[in-house]
């Protein structure tokens, strides 16, 4: 019954050619929900901001085999988390879940975040439960990204246990539904998935280990205190993500959940009205929930990875530099193919390598190409089986007329085949609801999940899929970043055109997520503002440094 719900969910909020999934009639930016959750009551432990935080490792080591490989054969005995724990936590925080900038255009001023948001919208929510860290009372704290601050939710039973940091993410659908309507849920689930990544890569600059636990939604909830329905009358309810544990590599203790003692805070009203209701969203979020552990694995390795790139700039910069483009230069977007192939390589769940090492669930999604400007590169469509066995099903599935031919000059490693050659920039464009973004760019990709086989295993793998599916769209958030170009994430798709494009019929291969990169034009009109001037305590931190 569950699985038919999400089938019926994901068939009906498709975009089609001759009609959009449903969704608001208008948009009145004046009434847009609050993007910033905060809870009136609740003791508030703020965290200090360091103008220059320690030397990161760099994004590629010099000499690895593996391209965006950081090390983690030792623990790191210098991590901030490791020495001082509350500062790094907040260093933690702040380059995975807090904000990178403000953009200010005329009377208009809007936060920019290091986690990526479809329209920046941010309906994802991030708590800490602490045991035993130093500087930090034992505790449950949901984190303020506008005020860098940890607002303490619940104190925990005193225990004997050693030592714990886990990191919960929760959603609140309605930032999205406000925007996107029924495709929302689609939209929630890519965020969290890119928020994962964030929290990967951010733990990487410090030297630490992330581990995504197999827990049920309901222990999320109740650990969370999602479930207290009384701290959020009147408020917009949260549904429970994932847990991840935070260590620093040293053979950690198993994880455990700690029992709540008191609770604090009552959840603020985000707004947003007229208060449209979809009720689909409700209806897919309940057959979706996990309701049973996960029997998880360890990640595996898909491939041998040759690559030997140059080193590339620090991780922390590249961070907080990252955004979303919002247009690109066609005249300037060829990159070349040592970058494209850097780039697809950083896709492959490696295993070992961040952020793939947080990913104990099977790999489902398989990104196929449409490539414009890569020089030497013939254009056209192209595909990247991220295991043998997908490769097996996609040339089984697609057209069968496709040549299946790997490019010459192609690493060894890479999986990477040339299906049609031929200009693909239209195509690519029309798809993509008729975005020039995915047409301007060096290339543009759609991501296939295995969609069938997947549910096979419990509809609780729709979220999972998608979680993928942002995780891919972090790595190539980065490393388009690290390349000096930028990346752009495509929510809004035709879906059945493009399994059209690709001779894909029935609901074996879906496309969930697109993406683009490119040179990209800056407006010069948006003004770019530091991202805590507004927080005296910054000023004040600057002068103890």
């Amino acid at each position: 019954m569950n699985t038919q719900q999400v089938r019926a969910y994901h068939e009906r909020t498709k975009h089609r050619l001759d009609a959009y999934a449903k969704g608001p009639q208008y948009l009145d930016w004046e009434q847009q929900p609050n993007p910033f959750r905060r809870f009136a009551g609740a003791q508030v432990v703020e965290l200090a901001l360091e103008e220059n935080p320690p030397p990161a490792p760099p994004f590629s080591k010099e000499g690895s085999q593996n391209a965006t490989s950081i090390d983690f054969s030792e623990p790191n005995p210098a991590s901030p988390f490791a020495k001082e724990g509350l500062r790094g936590i907040s260093l933690l925080l702040e380059l995975s879940l807090g904000l990178s900038a403000w953009k200010q255009y005329g009377p208009d001023r809007w936060a920019l975040r290091c986690n990526p948001s479809s329209g920046n919208l941010h309906p994802t929510e991030g708590y800490l439960v602490a045991t035993g860290i130093d500087g930090l009372g034992d505790g449950v704290y949901h984190y303020a990204p506008h005020e860098h601050a940890l607002e303490l939710r619940g104190t925990l039973t005193p225990t004997d246990a050693p030592p714990q940091l886990l990191f919960g993410l929760s959603s609140i659908a309605w930032r999205e539904a406000w925007k996107y309507g029924e495709r929302a849920f689609r939209y929630v689930q890519l965020d969290v998935g890119h928020a994962l990544g964030a929290i990967r890569y951010a733990a990487a600059a410090l030297g630490l280990q992330v581990e995504l636990l197999p827990v049920t939604d309901a222990e999320i909830s109740a650990l969370l205190g999602l479930d207290r329905a009384g701290d959020f009358t009147n408020a917009e309810a949260e549904h429970p993500d994932m847990l991840l544990r935070i260590h620093s590599g040293a053979a950690p203790q198993p994880a455990y959940l700690p029992t709540i003692n008191d609770w604090y805070g009552k959840a603020n009203a985000l707004g947003g009205y007229p208060h449209d209701e979809w009720p689909i969203i409700e209806t897919v979020t309940a057959a979706t929930t996990r309701t049973r552990r996960g029997e998880w694995h360890s990640p595996s390795s898909s491939s041998e990875n040759s690559a030997n790139p140059a080193p590339q700039p620090d991780l922390i910069p590249l961070i907080r530099q990252r955004r979303s483009a919002q247009a690109f230069s066609s005249k300037a977007s060829t990159i070349t193919p040592a970058t494209f192939y850097q780039m697809l390589t950083a896709l492959l769940p490696v295993n070992g390598q961040s952020p793939w090492d947080v990913w104990p669930l099977p790999t489902r999604l398989h990104p196929v190409l449409f490539v414009h400007r890569v020089e030497g590169l013939i254009p056209g469509l192209y595909a990247l089986p991220r295991h043998a066995q997908a490769e097996i099903a996609l040339r089984a599935a697609m057209n069968p007329d496709f040549v299946w031919q790997k490019p010459e000059g192609c690493p060894d490693h890479l999986p990477l085949y040339r299906l049609l050659e031929g200009d693909a920039r239209k195509a690519a464009r029309t798809i993509s609801c008729h975005q020039d973004i995915a047409s301007t760019s060096a290339f543009s990709l759609g991501m296939l999940a295995e969609f069938d086989a997947g549910l096979v295993d419990g509809a609780h793998v729709y979220r999972e899929l998608y979680w993928e599916a942002g995780l891919l769209g972090q790595v190539l958030y980065l490393e388009a970043e690290a390349a000096g170009v930028r990346g752009t994430g495509i929510g809004c798709f035709f879906d059945d055109v493009v399994h059209e494009v690709f001779g894909l019929a029935g609901t074996r291969f879906q496309s969930l997520y697109h993406f683009t990169v490119g040179s990209p034009v800056v407006d010069a009109r948006l003004e770019t503002l530091p991202p805590y001037a507004h927080l005296p305590r910054e000023c004040e931190a600057h002068d103890r440094s």
